[in-house]
């Protein structure tokens, strides 16, 4: 007679966190053998180390994202860190324009400049910021954009210096986050009103975690462009502009409005 327990193979586990992954890209419930990770844990691991890190190094393809706006005017100019090591050695001087780069911005009278900066993504800012800054181009028809300034070297506050020397009344600096190990392609959005040198964060508003796998480029610029109707008819950003925007689901569909804008 045949012992079913010992010639039945055993019942398979079902794996209590296959459904916990299905929604986040962080590393949960992973298994091990013996006090070690898996195998391809460890190597998924490590090639989203290597990921992160070649996203800081790598260098802005300015080329690339100069011919993708076609025969449209633009500038690139530099912060005052001269090279990668020093960026991330020195934030401070990424805040600041190089003066030779500064001298190629003429003075003008824009209500809005956007800024393309590698900051700690340079994946990140190739990948999104043009099509953000084209999907902000056909919702601001009311608006004079200023030619889009491609930044290198650049931390968040290098907009404002930039913003000053084109004469323009808001920034809004498209840069890169600093990546994790779970998402390397990340930009952040941050828009100021009434930009100066020295400029502090709290007079920003920020939108974050841009990529293929958080908030959407249309997503971003829908709401994005509802704080900036909202920061001229307000005059400020920061602290003092809350977001009432409209729930991004409705933003998939259709552009909000607010229709008290005329305040020039």
């Amino acid at each position: 007679m045949t012992d079913d327990r010992i010639t039945s193979p055993p019942s398979r586990i079902p794996d209590p966190w296959q459904d916990l992954r299905q929604l986040t890209r962080a590393r949960i419930g992973l298994g091990r053998t013996g006090n070690a990770l898996k195998t391809n844990d460890v190597l998924d691991f490590q090639a989203s180390h290597a990921q992160a890190r070649d996203a800081v190094h790598t260098p802005l393809n300015i080329e690339t994202l100069t011919g993708s706006l076609g025969d449209e005017p633009c500038y690139c100019v530099q912060s005052r860190a001269s090279d990668r090591s020093t960026y991330l050695r020195r934030p401070d001087l990424g805040r600041r324009l190089d003066p030779e780069a500064a001298a190629t911005l003429p003075k003008g009278n824009w209500d809005v400049v956007f800024v393309a900066g590698d900051g700690l993504s340079s994946f990140a800012t190739q990948q999104s910021a043009i099509p953000l800054f084209r999907a902000m181009q056909a919702q601001l028809t009311d608006w004079s954009v200023a030619p889009l300034v491609i930044a290198t070297q650049a931390r968040v506050a290098l907009g404002d210096d930039i913003a000053v020397r084109l004469g323009a009344r808001m920034v809004v600096m498209m840069i890169g986050e600093r990546p994790g190990l779970s998402v390397a392609d990340s930009m952040g959005i941050y828009l100021t009103y009434g930009p100066y040198v020295g400029c502090p964060d709290s007079s920003r508003n920020c939108l974050s975690n841009i990529h293929p796998h958080g908030m959407t480029v249309p997503a971003a610029a829908a709401k994005l462009s509802w704080l900036m109707r909202e920061a001229r008819y307000l005059k400020l950003t920061g602290v003092g502009l809350k977001d009432a925007a409209p729930d991004i689901v409705a933003f998939e569909t259709s552009v909000p409005l607010l229709e008290k804008d005329n305040d020039q």
